[in-house]
């Protein structure tokens, strides 16, 4: 059974309660969508709240912050002798190397490809045969001299795991990491491959608390409660400098903070000392050893530029602490009203625009669409090399009191979807994901739809302006709908 963490006063731990105020400030100012935050130190939890509609229990998409959990789970496989960090990489998977290696191919080893450092230029694209692809791929400098960001290698770290236990990430970590350091399994969901191999490098969907958990035992040196699940030397390899990544600013110009190197799966950050497990849209959990902090948070910050907003954010957050960790006179009033703020964090509510002149016109009406639009997860087909969602082929729109029903006609086949029209949004379930939709009349002839990831960090948005012969629908945003989408004309049937 999860065994849960103290909970203490900001103060307790030597932090005032107005740096935890300010942050939340900042994090509410609209340059970012907040979902879930944590906040320890010495292993207590001093502060903690989930914007609703997101909540502690709600999993939810970490992208590349799964890196460092397939990077652990190579960590424990050291740990255990199982793997080398200098084993050759075609020695491991000897069937899908190359009839010719490389001599760069042939360096490559398992710390090459948890550093980054594979050598190669691009990465394939994840396919039946992902594996072979990958080492087909030129290995144009030696190993470990160069920094390229490649989440293909990510997942074929878990692919090595699988090589030596016959055992996929899931099935090794849950007793050796999950039921060790109280991470509900059963909660976790994982994108993978073609060959059912877990997309180590951006699939897995989990809680703000698994991350935070995850981190804390790298804090902490690899040792939870007693037990040492990673080494030492393990540890303090994958959470120092392994490889230079400066030449990040060539591709990710705002992210400063990707540009002072990178550990196992994991990046150094500007602050000295301190290091991160990193998701795309700001899925972060930093490490502060010589405060002995950890940061957990999962948001929606769209783009690298708004990310490194909230790092930025974190760095001031951190100059706020005072020197040393005495604590500090105890405020009970300032204690009282932050515990009610982080109980009583929300998103701002959708829309309230229920009716409009053309509602009853349209009310009942089909249309067939004469272009490509797909409602469905692009981007998890993307990275696990799936089918993209059928497109659709029609639509029909039926209002009720207080809702939208939408029925779509997908190869033949109709899903139902009620968006609501009374201010919030109703969850569905769309190709297994978890959606809040809602509705609103943004004009006379044009009806928004907004499709919520309850599960992770995408919004979008489709706008529908109506006419006498039919209907466009733009996009206004990518995810669940087809990213950059050209507007598509849809006519009544």
């Amino acid at each position: 059974m999860k065994k849960s963490f103290d909970r203490v006063s900001p103060e307790a731990v030597g932090i005032p309660c107005s740096a935890v105020n300010w942050l939340l400030d900042r994090l509410e100012e609209g340059w970012t969508e907040p979902h879930g935050l944590m906040l320890m130190r010495h292993g207590k939890l001093f502060a903690q709240g989930w914007w609703s509609p997101y909540a502690p229990g709600i999993r939810h998409g970490l992208q590349s912050h799964t890196k460092t959990y397939a990077a652990t789970a190579v960590g424990i496989a050291v740990t255990e002798g199982l793997l080398r960090l200098d084993e050759r990489v075609v020695d491991i998977f000897p069937e899908q190397a190359p009839a010719e290696i490389s001599e760069n191919l042939g360096r490559l080893t398992v710390r090459d490809v948890l550093c980054m450092g594979c050598g190669m230029e691009e990465m394939p694209m994840p396919g039946k045969d992902w594996i072979r692809d990958f080492l087909a791929v030129p290995v144009k400098h030696v190993p470990g001299t160069t920094y390229m960001y490649n989440s293909v290698g990510s997942t074929l770290l878990g692919a090595m795991v699988r090589q030596k236990t016959g055992l996929g990430l899931h099935d090794y970590l849950k007793p050796r990491l999950f039921d060790k350091i109280g991470i509900d399994s059963e909660n976790l969901r994982w994108m993978c491959m073609p060959d059912g191999m877990e997309v180590g490098g951006g699939g897995l969907s989990a809680t703000t608390e698994d991350n935070l958990r995850l981190m804390k035992l790298y804090l902490d040196g690899g040792v939870w409660e007693g037990e040492r699940i990673l080494s030492e030397e393990y540890v303090r390899l994958a959470t120092t400098l392994q490889n230079e990544s400066a030449t990040e600013e060539l591709v990710n110009p705002p992210a400063k903070d990707n540009f002072v190197g990178y550990g196992f799966q994991i990046w150094m950050c500007r602050p000295e000392g301190v290091y991160r497990a990193d998701g795309a849209m700001g899925q972060f959990t930093v490490a502060v050893p010589d405060k002995d902090l950890l940061i957990a948070i999962t948001e929606n910050a769209s783009g690298a530029h708004w990310a490194q907003k909230t790092l930025d954010t974190l760095w001031e957050f951190l100059e706020m602490i005072p020197d040393g960790d005495a604590p500090l006179p105890e405020d009970a009033a300032a204690a009282a009203a932050l515990e009610r703020r982080l109980d009583s964090l929300a998103l701002p509510r959708e829309a309230y625009a229920p009716d409009s002149p053309w509602r009853e016109r349209v009310d009942g009406a089909a249309y067939r669409l004469e272009g490509a639009l797909r409602i469905g997860d692009a981007m998890g087909a993307f990275m696990s090399g799936s089918a993209l969602p059928a497109p659709v082929e029609a639509f029909r729109l039926k209002f009720e009191k207080t809702a939208l029903c939408l029925r779509l006609r997908r190869e033949g086949q109709e899903t139902a979807l009620s968006f609501g029209l009374d201010g919030r949004g109703l969850e569905n379930l769309l190709d297994g994901a978890r959606l809040l939709l809602s509705a609103a009349w943004v004009g006379e002839d044009t009806l928004l739809l907004r499709l919520r990831g309850l599960e992770g960090c995408f919004l979008q948005s489709l706008r529908l302006k109506f006419d006498g012969g039919g209907c466009t629908l733009t996009a206004e945003a990518g995810g669940f709908l087809s990213p950059g989408m050209e507007p598509v004309r849809a006519t009544l049937l």
